[in-house]
């Protein structure tokens, strides 16, 4: 049963016509597991569809299927006009159930996702060709993708399930694994996959992750299951590694050959605009199927703040004025930019706050003042702890708007999610998790019950 399966989804994985990875001949009826990764070629293809799921339509995906959208509307930094319903405007508005269609459309695809990863994961742990350091690698690759995914999942939803197999009988009655014991299995998973990469990139445009890539994600965990110490000296080995170097200049953090980039994901074509780029443009017209800024989120930038200047775009009709995020500008003949998926700027804010968690707020202040000085803002030369982390979330806040739903997940850790009730009318505590989808309810009852609330 998992080689069927196995074999049916590397097929599809390997010969999407969109992609283009590798020239290979098209197949009369299906390729073998044993062929795929006989070579590393057709290995490293399985990764690079992987990766281009996870641009096109992920939680890491720049437009509507990515948690920047729709977590940065479900909190307080963008707001939606999409005219649907039962979709995006209900996130937005904090309206969810369990029959909503994008929230359906976000779990299933992030199985999908999953799924793919474990084929990949059985297939170099099996191959029989590959030499080791390339089994190790392509492992730790699809480790660390798949673990970014659970990590979003658990983060939305709750307890959910947890899975390796692809065995897809089994895979249909799955229960739920706790949050903690999830939590805890995501962090021996990135455990082994910074065991298996290198911290050398595998191409100089860092679009394949390496090492310090699964740390940063691990230090990341490492917060929220509140391991200060931990996630202390994981943000050191990324601040203090040679590859990377804080990027002083505000308009350079989101072109690609910056070395303040971890993980940035390419676009499909040449020329192409980076996902952020097109999916949040508008002009000269009414918001319409469309993000903008909150009023809250603009208000929270002081004037001289470069951010404020370099990273919003201002559009006015009829004498009505909207923000929209303008961190990607290339439109077209883009040949500068690719999505940033993670950069060293989070190293920064976590190794601030795992230090004033273990009170030693003097000890964290320089970290938090690196984004704010670059920004052209004061340094903070004295905070209070409550001050401190105060100014944590609403630098963090400033710095990552429209970046992968960083602001819900702090706040969420924070334990602070109540503070949306003062600008969302809607907000309720039990809506710390979203819904189980329905339509995965009905066709698995072993994932009863749904999330209180719903």
């Amino acid at each position: 049963m998992k080689k069927i399966y196995l074999l049916w989804g590397l097929t599809c994985l390997l010969f999407s016509a969109c992609e283009g990875l590798i020239e290979v001949d098209a197949p009369n009826n299906q390729i073998g597991t044993a062929q795929v990764f006989e070579d590393v070629k057709t290995a490293n293809a399985a990764l690079g569809s992987l990766y281009a799921g996870l641009r096109d339509q992920s939680f890491v995906s720049g437009n509507l299927y990515g948690t920047g959208a729709s977590l940065g509307s479900y909190a307080d930094d963008l707001v939606c006009y999409y005219n649907d319903q039962n979709g995006l405007m209900d996130i937005y508005n904090n309206l969810q159930q369990q029959t909503n269609t994008n929230i359906k459309a976000m779990w299933t695809t992030a199985y999908s996702q999953i799924y793919t990863a474990n084929s990949i994961v059985y297939g170099a742990e099996h191959s029989t060709s590959l030499s080791d350091a390339n089994k190790n690698r392509i492992r730790g690759e699809a480790l660390l993708a798949r673990s970014l995914v659970y990590f979003y999942l658990q983060q939305l939803f709750g307890d959910i399930p947890y899975t390796t197999s692809l065995d897809y009988q089994y895979n249909r009655a799955l229960t739920k694994t706790s949050a903690s014991a999830l939590l805890a299995q995501l962090e021996a998973d990135l455990k082994e996959s910074a065991t298996l990469l290198q911290d050398s990139y595998r191409d100089t445009e860092r679009i394949y992750p390496n090492r310090k890539a699964a740390q940063l994600l691990l230090a990341r965990l490492y917060l929220t299951e509140q391991k200060y110490g931990q996630a202390e000296q994981l943000a050191d080995s990324i601040l203090q590694s040679p590859l990377y170097i804080f990027q002083s200049d505000i308009n350079e953090v989101f072109h690609k050959a910056g070395k303040h980039i971890l993980w940035q994901l390419k676009p499909q074509n040449s020329g192409d605009p980076a996902k952020e780029a097109s999916f949040y443009y508008f002009t000269n017209a009414a918001p319409n199927n469309v993000y903008t800024l909150s009023d809250d989120l603009v208000n929270s930038f002081s004037d001289n703040d470069l951010r404020k200047q370099a990273w919003m775009g201002k559009t006015t009709f009829n004498g009505n004025s909207w923000y929209r995020p303008y961190k990607y500008k290339n439109l077209s003949g883009n040949t500068n930019e690719y999505s940033v998926l993670l950069r060293l700027e989070e190293a920064y804010f976590i190794k601030a706050e795992a230090l004033a968690k273990q009170n030693r707020i003097g000890e964290a202040l320089p970290y938090l003042n690196a984004t704010r000085e670059r920004a052209g803002l004061d340094a903070f030369t004295s905070l209070s702890e409550t001050d401190f982390f105060n100014e944590l979330l609403a630098e963090k806040r400033r710095e990552f708007f429209a970046e992968f739903g960083q602001r819900f997940l702090d706040l969420k850790r924070f334990g602070r999610l109540g503070d949306l009730s003062t600008t969302k009318p809607n907000w309720e505590s039990y809506k710390a998790v979203w819904p189980l989808p329905q339509s995965e309810l009905l066709l698995n009852s072993n994932l009863y019950p749904q999330n209180s609330g719903y």
